[in-house]
């Protein structure tokens, strides 16, 4: 039972990850072989959508998963850290999914649909760029919040007489 929880935790975690470490690598892709930054946007647009889905489902199943490992005795103390990054990870991932998102797409509109074709300082674009700004942040600090958790579920799951092997 030990390893098949754990498993599945570390699975969600790599798939959730993975994709994160991943993405820049797709969207740098999208904008340097379309030509049309307009559609590059749109393509990375849907990668993101996809991406926060993964990791809101994967995310959440950590949560149920980490809180019966606890319950179970699979995880020691140290789980209810890795419980608390995994829900700052998934409300920095909705904040972004379900605040910034919506908002970028309304200034993305509001100029015309393509905002690389208005002036740099129209109001529109300057939102816009502001708010990708906030997303690339939000993204790297889920990114730095994996990479914690990887620190605190490989702790949690040393059982006390591997601590000084």
């Amino acid at each position: 039972m030990k390893t098949l929880l754990r498993s599945i935790v570390w699975l969600a975690l790599v798939i959730w990850l993975g994709g994160l470490f991943f993405f820049p690598v797709a969207a740098a892709a999208a904008f340097g072989t379309v030509t049309d930054t307009h559609v590059a946007g749109t393509i990375v647009a849907g990668c993101l959508r996809t991406l926060h889905h993964e990791g809101l489902f994967c995310g959440a199943l950590m949560v149920i998963l980490l809180a019966l490992g606890r319950v179970l005795r699979v995880y020691r103390g140290s789980a209810m850290a890795g419980i608390a990054v995994t829900l700052i990870m998934l409300g920095l991932t909705a904040f972004s999914q379900f605040w910034i998102i919506p908002r970028m797409e309304t200034y993305r509109i509001a100029a015309g649909g393509a905002i690389d074709a208005v002036p740099p300082t129209n109001p529109d674009r300057v939102g816009f760029n502001r708010l990708h700004h906030v997303s690339v942040d939000v993204e790297e600090g889920v990114m730095l919040g994996g990479v914690v958790l990887v620190f605190l579920l490989a702790h949690a799951s040393i059982e006390p007489r591997d601590r000084y092997v």
